[in-house]
């Protein structure tokens, strides 16, 4: 590869050197900071020389080149734009710094309840299957002892998320917005106070109690703030910026007493004399505006949510609909939201399937199989930049089919109990009418698929042709296949379970990841090592075969902290020598996964390759099996 005329190339789709910010590289990705997004010709990148995908994520357009390669093409593109080479840390600060304003707020939701999904999916979860239950024993299906303590308790456990959620969503926008989060999760507590009306009780009851606040200027009602999402987080917001002012203003001596009681107290004061009862009314207007779309008859405002819901998607809106789905569950009991986004990424999906079958290209079958099996668990990123996108007509097809099946959904009134899941697995969360989901799953499915086939891909956009394989020829495999051992003991799963657009896709190649049980990574068979990158390693094998071993998702952003490296680019190893050691626990500790997807980057050069599941131990078995 002619690595200054690639740089060229990109630098040419992307609008030229002045359209440049910044650029940084990691493993596997050039990652550039774009000042005009319009000016970028995304058709043409893709076609790029040595050109594997593009994203955009985290503000920053992604263009992946995988390991060895991307070194050399990021210091042919220094050289012949200027730009500023930053590291990844300042890239991704300087592409938040970019967006407008409505940009940054979207990004901000997502920064506060992307930590706090787990929790809200379990108790989702967990209310679905309590729900299912009930009915079941209800209705005579089910024979259950109802009084038992693992009823009981399950039934106590299944909603507690919910019931606390000012306190989670607290806690997550204090750190946020740079507060500090312990204070901000007492503001939750103070929204929760028991000696306040319990908000659920209101409807059937009424309000029991007025308080006169600002001196007797005006009532309002002591009423906590249960399912409540926007009043919490104005109210944190608030309490971070009392809070960082004052540790400004007040002695290092006595900071510690005067901000968190101030910070506290002022916070708390505004927010059940002002801020939840006004926020509480936008709040309340907003989530009865969307109930009116979603109630529009014969199901026409659904249809168009579901048409429209893989464009918020391209754009990053998506990232607000958690506010939708809470706002819902906590005014209804279930939200009418979920089943609709449920309904459109499995359009995607099924569009995806489509070209992957329908395609005689052997790399866009390779890309957009995994990418629509992605879309159906819920992850649609990978068909839809990867794939769809990229052809326009499949994406059509896929918005078409989920516009038909959230149509159903809103016919026959399908809400979830829960939020944080779709596709596939978003059936847990609709256990109380699980044939209704399946079948508006079906609908979106088919239609997408059946217009996808049809519509094809356009042949003014060819699909792009497979690319010669780099570097020397590979040696003969033995007969059976070449078998790789895990370089890392601990679980081995799905690419998909890595949450990465570009591993669980499979842009970069195919393999599995392992959850690490030990902070080791061990060369597994006898090979050179290509690249190494903090918390990558990258192998060329005796045999042929190109590894790369990525030690955790986005950690590219620690900067080699918590790794220590053992091997140097152009040595040789051998099955069982130490090449990276990493601390899990702190890895985590930073807020990022230590999940190490372990990548074939030359998958074209193999008939097939196939992973193992379950536990595996470094340097033993057979974690990858690659046949001619």
């Amino acid at each position: 590869m002619d690595y200054r005329k690639t740089a060229a190339e990109v630098l040419r789709c992307i609008g030229g050197k002045d359209n440049v910010v910044s650029a940084a590289h990691c493993a596997t990705r050039l990652r550039l900071v774009i000042a005009d997004n319009g000016k970028v010709d995304k058709a043409a990148l893709e076609e790029a020389g040595g050109v594997q995908g593009v994203f955009e994520a985290q503000g920053q357009l992604q263009v992946i080149f995988g390991t060895g390669t991307v070194n050399r093409v990021y210091d042919a593109f220094i050289a012949l734009s200027g730009a500023e080479a930053v590291s990844k840390d300042e890239a991704k600060a300087q592409a938040a710094r970019k967006g407008n304003w409505f940009q940054r707020a979207i990004k901000t939701l997502g920064d506060i309840f992307v930590p706090i999904i787990p929790a809200i999916v379990a108790s989702g979860f967990l209310m679905g299957i309590m729900e299912a239950l009930n009915f079941m024993v209800n209705n005579g299906y089910l024979a259950l002892d109802t009084g038992s303590s693992l009823f009981v308790f399950a039934k106590l456990f299944s909603n507690v998320a919910y019931v606390f959620l000012p306190i989670l969503i607290a806690f997550s926008a204090a750190k946020v917005f740079g507060g500090n989060p312990f204070l901000g999760a007492v503001i939750g507590m103070i929204m929760l106070h028991p000696d306040l009306q319990n908000a659920w009780t209101v409807a059937t009851e009424g309000v029991h109690n007025m308080q006169s606040v600002f001196f007797g200027l005006y009532d309002v009602p002591l009423v906590a703030y249960q399912g409540h999402v926007i009043p919490v987080i104005i109210a944190v917001w608030v309490m971070c910026q009392i809070e960082k002012r004052l540790h400004k203003a007040v002695p290092a001596m006595l900071d510690l007493f005067v901000t968190p009681l101030v910070s506290v107290f002022v916070t708390g004061y505004l927010t059940l004399a002002a801020i939840g009862p006004v926020f509480t009314f936008v709040e309340n207007n907003i989530i009865n505006g969307i109930q009116w779309l979603l109630a529009i008859p014969f199901g026409i405002g659904s249809f168009i949510v579901g048409s429209v819901y893989a464009t918020t998607v391209v754009s990053g809106i998506h990232h607000m609909y958690t506010v939708i789905d809470l706002g819902q569950l906590g005014a209804y009991g279930l939200t009418f939201w979920l089943p609709l986004a449920s309904a459109a990424n499995v359009g995607q999906g099924g569009a995806a399937l489509a070209v992957a079958l329908k395609t005689r290209n052997r790399k866009l079958k390779s890309m957009a199989l995994p990418a629509s099996l992605s879309a159906f668990m819920g992850i649609t990123e990978p068909a839809i930049f990867g794939v769809n996108l990229r052809f326009l007509r499949p994406f059509i097809a896929g918005s078409l089919g989920g516009a038909c099946g959230a149509l159903y959904a809103s016919i026959v009134h399908l809400g979830a109990t829960g939020t944080g899941v779709t596709g596939i697995f978003g059936i847990l969360l609709h256990l109380h009418r699980p044939v209704q989901y399946i079948i508006a799953m079906l609908i979106a499915l088919g239609v997408s698929f059946a217009l996808a086939w049809v519509m094809g891909i356009p042949e003014e956009q060819p699909a792009k042709p497979d690319a010669p394989a780099n570097g020397p020829e590979p040696a003969p495999l033995p007969s059976g296949g070449l078998v790789v051992p895990s370089p890392v003991s601990g679980e081995a799963v799905p690419l998909s379970e890595t949450g990465d657009d570009a591993f669980s896709g499979e842009v970069l190649g195919k393999g599995v990841a392992v959850r690490p049980r030990e902070g080791k990574v061990v060369a597994p068979c006898e090979a050179t090592v290509t690249v190494v990158m903090g918390h990558a390693v990258g192998l060329l094998c005796d045999n042929g075969a190109e590894l790369l071993i990525h030690v955790g998702i986005d950690t590219v952003n620690l900067g080699g902290k918590h790794y220590t490296g053992h091997a140097a680019e152009g040595q040789r190893v051998k099955p069982g020598d130490l090449l990276l050691e990493f601390d899990i626990a702190a890895i985590e500790q930073a807020g990022y996964k230590a999940i190490t997807p372990v990548i074939v980057t030359n998958p074209d050069d193999f008939a097939g390759i196939q992973g193992v599941s379950g536990a595996v131990e470094a340097g033993q078995g057979a974690l990858l099996t690659l046949t001619r």
